[in-house]
């Protein structure tokens, strides 16, 4: 990472520090807040969680070579402190610092409703072709891993990818003020999240602050087929499979297995492109990325040889192979639009027969049962043989759907103890439900089977 100095740490989180103040010149190799990832002169920040409490693990960050710790509480031990109110504050405070050490960098900061880690994937993959690219990790989107996705940046990165996720009015104002996003990303606004904001027009209200704190010259990236983003009158660029956008795409064709090929319409060119996954939505996201690389001063040759550099993380979209069935691992999390995509990517898969596990999804407010049940209906359509419901919830999907055996579960073990007699020699399964269902134990026993 750049030079970080404790002493502009302290500074910048407000914090006082303890300790030998010749120590206030020492710099850091990095910040950590699980105390498994301690490294030799990293910074430990530690957070009060709700399984543990980081304080009670500062003497052993010493001990494997943290140099320094912010903490809530008095530290009995002879290494150098920062004294904080907050150390959920302190983390975001030095992280916005941190950022600032990179004022001619750009960053795309990526939110939505649905898709944000694979187009943060897929703009990564497209934008690495010119430039060095840091991007978030795993699921760190929130107002703990957004900060440590900045404080992880090395001297040398050219652009960041920043995934960006909420749940909450005030959050993504939060995360703009740390990221200072040059280009904001707007996937589509879902229902998602609506016990606590409340519609669809919440979502958006939600999401969009993240302009408050955009560059002023930023550019922003908006799905155009979305009734909701339409609404973002000063768009740079919109992409979306319908004609009218500034990013199009025509011919979409799909092998059945792994690949996808359309043409990409531009300023009124197009251009053959193919990428490495199934499905419309993400045909979307390559849409995207064509936009945010071509914001970025790309070559079109360049964008559409990066396409074929994506790849799919675990729990989002992963196609797994086993000697028995194809599983399509999509469990990461889930909301009716995400799952509507992923069986309409089901839908255009070659097999002998389809399954779809489908699980409970969380935080849709009071109309929640009615939103499973319009997945059913969805499902209905979608060339299924097998559908197995796990959750309370989940049951308004089967009886939604009609034309399928169903079969339904209360738990994710109950399902376990049955779901081997169920399935045939090369099926293809999706496995998809809210984060909160754990159905990567269904995945793991799928893939031991």
């Amino acid at each position: 990472m750049k030079e970080f100095t404790l002493g502009e740490i302290a500074k910048a989180c407000g914090g006082k520090f303890v300790g030998d103040r010749s120590r206030l010149l020492d710099t850091i190799s990095g910040v950590v807040i699980d105390s498994r990832k301690v490294t030799e002169g990293c910074l430990f920040v530690a957070i009060k969680g709700e399984r543990t409490d980081g304080h009670l693990y500062i003497e052993k960050a010493y001990d494997m070579g943290a140099v320094c710790a912010v903490s809530e509480q008095i530290v009995d031990y002879d290494e150098p402190y920062i004294l904080v109110d907050s150390s959920e504050q302190a983390i975001k405070d030095i992280a916005e610092c941190y950022r600032a050490k990179f004022p001619n960098i750009e960053v795309v900061g990526i939110t939505g409703s649905v898709g944000k880690t694979s187009t943060k994937e897929m703009v990564s993959a497209v934008l690495a072709k010119k430039y060095t690219v840091h991007k978030t990790q795993g699921n760190f989107n929130n107002e703990l891993g957004v900060p440590l996705t900045l404080l992880a940046m090395p001297e040398d990165t050219e652009v960041a990818v920043v995934e960006m996720g909420i749940n909450h009015f005030g959050e993504m104002t939060r995360l703009s003020k740390m990221v200072r996003p040059t280009v904001c990303v707007l996937t589509n606004i879902g229902c998602c999240h609506l016990e606590y904001l409340g519609d669809r027009d919440g979502v958006f209200k939600a999401k969009t602050e993240m302009f408050r704190y955009m560059a002023e010259d930023a550019d922003i990236v908006v799905n155009g087929d979305d009734d909701k983003l339409a609404q973002v009158a000063n768009a740079s660029y919109r992409f979306g499979l319908g004609s009218g956008n500034d990013f199009s795409a025509e011919d979409i064709k799909s092998d059945g297995e792994s690949r996808t090929d359309f043409t990409l319409v531009f300023g009124g060119e197009k251009y053959e492109a193919s990428i490495p996954a199934l499905g419309d939505h993400m045909v979307m996201n390559a849409l995207c990325a064509a936009a945010v690389g071509t914001a970025l001063n790309m070559e079109m040759s360049s964008i559409i040889e990066g396409f074929n550099d994506y790849k799919a993380v675990g729990g989002r979209a992963r196609v797994v192979e086993t000697e028995i069935v194809r599983i399509i691992d999509d469990c990461y999390n889930a909301n009716p639009n995400s799952v509507k995509a992923s069986l309409g990517t089901l839908k255009t898969m070659k097999a002998k027969r389809r399954i779809a596990v489908l699980g409970d999804m969380k935080e849709l407010g009071e109309n929640e049962r009615a939103l499973h049940r319009e997945v059913g209906q969805y499902a209905s359509s979608c060339g299924l043989d097998v559908l197995i419901t796990v959750g309370e919830l989940a049951r308004e999907i089967a009886s939604g759907c009609e034309g399928v055996e169903k079969h339904s579960y209360g738990t994710v073990e109950a399902a376990l103890g049955e779901i081997e007699d169920i399935l045939h020699k090369d099926d293809l399964i999706l496995v998809k439900a809210s984060h909160s269902m754990n159905f990567s134990a269904i995945v793991k026993f799928l893939e031991e089977m």
